[in-house]
């Protein structure tokens, strides 16, 4: 009983509230959100390696002959070319040896002139039947006899005289040298002893390693002719050395390993540079970006209007009627401090770019359209440069 009671007086006290005028309160005010379109842009992607550069022609500079170094022709470190002496080997045996065959080369052509003057002599006395056919061969036989042996003799002579122009050890190539490893008076032997070491520097190749992933995509890219293979097509590479933030240095593919290491699951590649300050050196780091794709139609939003749903990566756009709604996009790298969408967007979608915590998928929005810009230069993001360690002292002059 008390309880009807209860209910018809909260009942009562409704209607009396409902008669006073009393009204429902309002819905909520709609979402006001920032909105633009993507921009539209061609790309090319690029992907990034690290490695080391290296020499094209890397020299052990040996002696060809045996003997006492009586002469160092370079300073250690210095540039040279090729053909420049190097060393000395004492050349006074050699030049004995040389003389000594020219004599015998000079004996035997003696020998040989003499013999050539008594077959002549036979075969005219021949036809006058003065001689015999028998002493008449013999003639012919010392001819041939003195040739050979003129022949031997000026072979042995060229042997003497590369001996002898080989006492000059001489740079096999154009490079830069390394320091001497022998002293003056020490005795070297042929093609053991090193000498020194000469490297070249103009072009210059750097050397990286590439994942079997990077190398099925490349191949993949060739045969449906979106990019030419780094075998037979000169793909740029850009490099950067450990203290720059930029990709100043400019070369070429010139070579990819014909086997991918099972050690490691790589493929080792190299590219060349022209290099003629001589600042690169071998044995250098840098980071290299060659090119990974062809040329593909992308739009470029802020990386802030991209959220995650677990794996997927959605982007807000608000359709004709004035509703949020989420896109699934696929995204790829930063260009000019945009991030690529590949795939989900189109140029007149309007994508919401700030207030994504408070949206709902086909929740009523307000908009205010702006415009986007590129918020950078249209470079690959660049690495924090290395800094070289303060110096130990100093002096005042």
């Amino acid at each position: 009983m008390m309880r009807r009671r209860f209910l018809a007086a909260i009942t009562a006290g409704a209607l009396a509230l409902t008669g006073c005028g009393g009204k429902a309160p309002p819905p909520p005010p709609k979402p006001r959100v920032t909105v633009a379109h993507p921009l539209g842009r061609d790309i090319v992607d690029w992907d990034e390696y690290v490695g080391r550069f290296e020499a094209i022609q890397d020299a052990d500079v040996r002696p060809r002959v045996s003997g006492t170094i009586t002469a160092i022709l370079f300073r250690n470190g210095q540039d040279v070319r090729a053909g420049q002496p190097l060393f000395i080997v004492d050349p006074r045996p050699y030049r004995a040896a040389y003389l000594q065959a020219a004599a015998a080369t000079g004996r035997s052509a003696a020998t040989l002139a003499n013999a050539q003057t008594e077959l002549a002599r036979a075969q005219k006395l021949r036809s006058l039947q003065a001689v015999s056919q028998e002493e008449l061969e013999t003639k012919l036989a010392n001819v041939r006899t003195a040739q050979a042996d003129l022949d031997a003799n000026r072979a042995a002579q060229s042997t003497a005289k590369l001996n002898l122009d080989f006492t000059t050890v001489r740079s096999p190539v154009t490079g830069r040298v390394s320091d001497k490893k022998v002293s003056l008076g020490d005795v070297v032997t042929a093609a053991t002893t090193d000498l020194t070491r000469v490297v070249t520097l103009d072009p210059i190749w750097f050397t990286f390693e590439g994942a079997e992933s990077l190398y099925l995509k490349y191949t993949r890219q060739a045969q449906e002719g979106e990019r030419g293979s780094s075998r037979n097509t000169p793909n740029p590479v850009d490099i950067q050395l450990a203290d720059e933030s930029s990709y100043p240095h400019h070369g070429k593919m010139v070579f990819v390993d014909n086997a991918i290491d099972p050690r490691s699951g790589t493929i080792r590649a190299h590219a060349e540079l022209a290099n003629p300050g001589r600042m690169l050196t071998p044995g250098m780091f840098g980071r290299a970006r060659l090119v990974g794709s062809g040329t593909y139609r992308a739009m470029l939003i802020p990386d802030e209007a991209i959220t995650t749903d677990q794996t997927r990566k959605l982007v807000y756009v608000v359709d004709g009627q004035g509703k949020a709604a989420a896109r699934p996009v696929e995204t790829g790298p930063m260009v000019a401090g945009l991030r690529v969408v590949r795939t989900g967007l189109t140029p007149r979608d309007r994508v919401v770019l700030d207030g994504l915590t408070q949206l709902q998928p086909g929740a009523a929005v307000d908009t205010v359209m702006t415009r986007l810009t590129p918020r950078a230069e249209d470079t690959a993001p660049g690495a924090s440069p290395l800094t070289a360690p303060p110096a130990a002292a100093a002096t005042t002059h």
